[in-house]
């Protein structure tokens, strides 16, 4: 047995299983929740029907480096989305979905004899990070973040001898579960950070098409082009269709990014069997190629959080995020409640989940910067979620009279 599966941490929903073990739960308030990032939106018609159309190739072994019209598919979108020139036939890859790629690139990455390697990340973070790290053979170096900027990963405080031992950093913009964007000035002083000391760049971003400002997010492959590395060098972005195009179960993705990265990349998943299906490629290729939907989308979310984010920023500290699909919120201190008994409570009188803060970041530093916070996803429709607000603020009311 892989001796370093012992050092993997419990998955967040797995803790909150615990969490909630006991619970009973009003039997007269429909459950809600608010727990997992699971898109609930319709998957559209045009997806489902290029599906269909394509079962034909459930009858053929896929290419680890997919059909060159999916790759194409998303060098198009690369050039619409950020005004980007990406390679289809070495800068591009499909992959089966943000999370298994996030994974599977960390064991492409490490050289484990290489004296105690490093991998950073950010704190909160995507659990993945962690769990890549540990099992390629690093040691996870949490940074911390500012709760003052929006949590913003205050990069400087990571030690010099830190740095020297990093060979991957993962970064998360829009940010999960802040829902937070890098500004180009901090791309900027990870490039030079990665310029100094070797370390790749992963770039998870596939919250980048619901944002609720004019602008959309930028990007980290679009930040290195707008400072002038076209090459991309060290940096490879990761995208999905999951949260752009209510998919998630079709697992589909692709990175983009260094063609030296993705190159060793390409070997790795042609070992690993990280094809992507022809049927699930079709899909993509119509999924990546019709941007209305993902506008229909957006307004979807825009619209209820226009209406869930008011009603609890009357009784908790918490703001509409730059971009994804979680609101971020403070448990007020007149509860007198850990961010978990909250959880625990509310499920208990009113029927609806949300995650622990805690149970998305680590101690480090000397705390943990999740702590008295919960992470609300809102990807029911808007009746429910509003449901789920007004449940929240009886309950935050009822506790504070």
């Amino acid at each position: 047995m892989n001796p370093l599966l012992s050092h993997l941490q419990p998955y967040p929903f797995e803790r909150l299983r615990q969490l909630f073990a006991g619970v009973t739960p009003p039997a007269a308030l429909s459950p809600i929740s608010l727990g997992m990032g699971e898109p609930r939106h319709p998957t559209p018609q045009f997806i489902k029907d290029a599906i269909s159309a394509n079962l034909g190739g459930l009858a053929n072994y896929p290419a680890t480096a997919g059909e060159l019209r999916l790759r194409e598919a998303f060098s198009a979108w690369l050039s619409r989305r950020y005004d980007l020139a990406v390679d289809a036939g070495t800068q591009v890859l499909p992959v089966n979905g943000s999370r298994e790629a996030l994974f599977a690139f960390a064991q492409t990455m490490i050289d484990p004899s290489r004296g105690q390697p490093v991998v950073v990340c950010p704190n909160p973070f995507y659990q993945i990070y962690e769990g890549a790290a540990v099992l390629a053979g690093a040691t996870p170096h949490y940074a911390p973040s500012d709760p003052a900027r929006n949590f913003a990963v205050d990069w400087d405080s990571v030690p010099d001898a830190v740095w020297q031992r990093t060979q991957l950093l993962f970064v998360c913009s829009p940010g999960n579960p802040t829902g937070a964007v890098m500004p180009l000035s901090e791309w900027q002083k990870l490039f030079e950070l990665s310029d100094r000391h070797g370390f790749a760049i992963a770039s998870d971003e596939c919250y980048s098409e619901i944002y609720f400002r004019d602008e959309p997010p930028l990007g980290g492959l679009q930040a290195a082009a707008r400072l002038g590395r076209n090459d991309f060098k060290n940096l490879v972005s990761f995208t999905s269709l999951s949260k752009r195009s209510n998919v998630p179960g079709l697992r589909s993705g692709f990175v983009a990014g260094d063609a030296a990265l993705i190159k060793a990349f390409l070997l790795y998943r042609t070992y690993h069997g990280s094809a992507m299906g022809p049927v699930v490629q079709a899909a993509s290729i119509a999924a990546w190629g019709d941007e209305q939907h993902v506008v229909e989308n957006r307004t979807l979310y825009r619209k209820k959080f226009a209406q869930v984010t008011p009603l609890l920023a009357g009784v908790m500290e918490v703001s509409l995020p730059d971009a994804g699909f979680y609101l971020w919120a403070k448990v007020p201190e007149a509860l007198g409640l850990t961010d978990t008994e909250f959880a625990r409570a509310l499920l208990a009188q009113y029927n609806v989940t949300v995650l622990p803060g805690s149970y998305l970041a680590r101690e480090a530093q000397g705390s943990n910067p999740g702590a008295q916070r919960v992470r609300m996803a809102l990807v029911a429709d808007t009746e429910e979620c509003v449901e789920a607000a007004l449940r929240i603020v009886q309950f935050i009311q009822s506790h504070t009279a």
